[in-house]
């Protein structure tokens, strides 16, 4: 066994493995499967390593045809087929139309049209799912046409797989896999196939956009009366795209061009940028503003809207009057906030989808921890070190991650949810102050938010997320509901089933105040606590333990109610309080 094991941490081949186990039967085949487990696991992180090169690769092309060409030759490379094309669909005619291709030799195939529902592209495109065969020409599922089968003939395609390219439910095109013989696709190689089309749909729109844009800029400098004006306009605005700059970036471009004031909203009003001399007093917004520019009281308003969707306004004021040309220009940069707003949408969702992969590989324990380090390098460089604090939250928790306060937002590595929960790791802070700064986020939402750590990466952030798994459990059963709450906090009832704890830090979550008040004033409060609760809470009969008059038992009961707060006699905090004061004599 321990030969076996050797050689599995080796990374043995699987025929050393079986060597090995001799004629033991049930060790080979366990050995033989970890094998074959840890080399699916070696390919799945390599393909997602190749999927990262593929977006950086797209994130940088500036046209649509390097783009597309970027996508037909990394689908052929990562798929491993003879051939790799893309169609793009014809909203005029109505079908897809091949684009561009890889590996193919046959002018009639790089020139097909393919019908809604015709051969297997026709159908990837009219039911936007993918389909795969091994054998097409002899597969009956799909409608076969013969200037397709003539193409597909002339070029040699055996073996098809499809996959379609929708951003937001709108079709782009399909991205294929051929090979010129017989062979089947996995459902592995399906879904790595699927997810670069996704990759390229998504690219694929933004350039579009990016390049519609810069067209819509050429029209505007050409069409501007002042040439050097336009061109000043043109160019500060294709540099704030193209650059990745901000709608900070456009908001100051525009108020420096006109010489206003300039304010940018989101779809519900809320300030997202200003420039220039805003006013005190609040904007004049509607929510009914189109993508025209129009005059509302001494201000100018224009909606920022894409694919049909507002996204936001922008509010223009200071000035007597626009000239037509102007007011072009305040157009035009509605339509550049549009697109920097869409961008940074988009990419929020990607990130926050790789957040929600990552946290979900940490959490599981299951991960190479050296491959989380790298992906956690790319996502929070400056955290990757930190202990993290775990935060899980329980209930409705789809306003949470957008109500954070701004020191948590600052605070938060990753987010994402995790077995039904919301989950949050903060860094660089404790769990009582990172409870603290949740408690009223949990009444605003209505979450019950449990709190533990820090711990560091790795195992022990697996145990602190399951330690804050049972204690939301707890919290809800006891009926700690919209709040939010560390172990400490529950008193005894924290304490069940945490795998660890630390006595001292829980004696000073308890009877902190009461412990700093009697070390700085020399008193002895702890005393009368001890004497208190011997006597069955009974001021009088403390007062004779004590050699003491009933009255000064009394007052050093109103400091400790001053100290620990009004309910500490109740059953439930009366409880947590003797228990800690037992582990405080315990404790000596």
């Amino acid at each position: 066994m321990e030969e076996l094991l050797r050689l599995l941490a080796e990374d043995a081949p699987g025929s050393e493995l079986a060597r090995a186990a001799g004629e033991d039967a049930v060790a080979r085949d366990l050995a033989l499967r970890i094998r074959a487990g840890m080399d699916a696991s070696k390919k799945r992180e390599a393909e997602l390593s190749a999927l990262v090169d593929v977006a950086r690769e797209l994130a940088s092309a500036r046209d649509p045809g390097g783009v597309l060409q970027t996508i037909v030759h990394r689908a052929r490379t990562l798929v491993g087929t003879d051939v790799a094309y893309l169609t793009l669909y014809d909203e005029t005619r109505g079908d897809t139309y091949m684009r561009a291709t890889d590996g193919s030799v046959s002018a009639a195939f790089q020139q097909l049209r393919l019908p809604l529902g015709a051969g297997l592209g026709g159908l990837v495109a009219e039911t936007y799912k993918p389909y795969w065969t091994a054998d097409y020409p002899s597969d009956r599922r799909f409608k076969h046409t013969l200037p397709i089968d003539d193409a597909v003939g002339e070029e040699g395609l055996v073996a098809i797989c499809g996959t379609p390219l929708v951003v937001d439910g709108a079709f782009v095109g399909v991205l294929f896999a051929s090979n010129r013989t017989r062979r089947p696709f996995s459902h592995d190689e399906v879904s790595l196939l699927g997810s670069l089309a996704t990759l390229a749909a998504v690219t694929l729109v933004q350039v579009r956009a990016a390049a519609e844009t810069a067209a819509a800029l050429d029209q505007l400098s050409a069409a501007h009366a002042g040439v050097e004006h336009a061109a000043a306009a043109h160019d500060r605005f294709a540099e704030i795209v193209l650059s990745g700059g901000d709608v900070d970036a456009i908001a100051a471009a525009l108020a420096e061009l006109l010489n206003v004031w300039v304010v940018l909203v989101d779809a519900n009003g809320n300030e997202l940028a200003n420039a220039g001399r805003v006013p005190g007093a609040s904007v004049p917004w509607q929510e009914s503003v189109s993508g025209r520019l129009t005059r509302t009281e001494d201000c100018w308003v224009v909606a920022a809207t894409a694919k049909g969707e507002r996204l936001g306004a922008l509010v223009i004021g200071g000035a007597d009057d626009l000239s037509g040309a102007d007011q072009r220009i305040v157009e035009r940069a509605a339509v550049v906030t549009a697109l920097v707003l869409l961008f940074r949408r988009q990419a929020a969702e990607q990130s926050q989808r790789a957040q929600a992969d990552l946290l979900a590989d940490v959490l599981s324990g299951s991960a190479d921890p050296r491959t989380l380090t790298d992906r956690l390098r790319l996502l929070a460089p400056q955290h990757r070190h930190d202990p993290l604090v775990v935060a899980v939250c329980r209930g409705d928790h789809s306003g949470v991650r957008a109500r954070l306060s701004a020191p948590l937002e600052e605070r938060l590595v990753l987010s994402g949810p995790y077995g039904g929960d919301l989950v949050l790791l903060f860094a660089r802070t404790k769990a009582v102050s990172a409870a603290r700064d949740l408690s009223e986020l949990a009444k605003r939402t209505g979450v019950t938010v449990a709190v533990t750590g820090p711990a560091a990466w790795g195992q022990p952030l697996v145990e602190a997320h399951r330690q804050a798994a049972r204690l939301v459990t707890r919290m809800i059963r006891l009926g700690r509901t919209n709040e939010a709450a560390t172990p400490d906090d529950l008193g005894v009832a924290g304490l069940v089933g945490a795998s660890e704890v630390d006595v001292h830090t829980h004696v000073q979550h308890v009877l902190g105040q009461v412990l700093d008040y009697d070390t700085q004033r020399g008193t002895d409060l702890i005393g009368t606590l001890h004497a208190y609760f011997a006597a069955g809470q009974s001021p009088t009969r403390a007062a004779t333990s004590l050699h003491i008059h009933p009255n000064t038992v009394q007052q050093r009961l109103d400091r400790i109610t001053a100290l620990l707060g009004n309910g500490w006699q109740s059953p439930s905090r009366a409880l947590d309080i003797q228990v800690a004061l037992r582990l405080h004599s315990a404790l000596g």
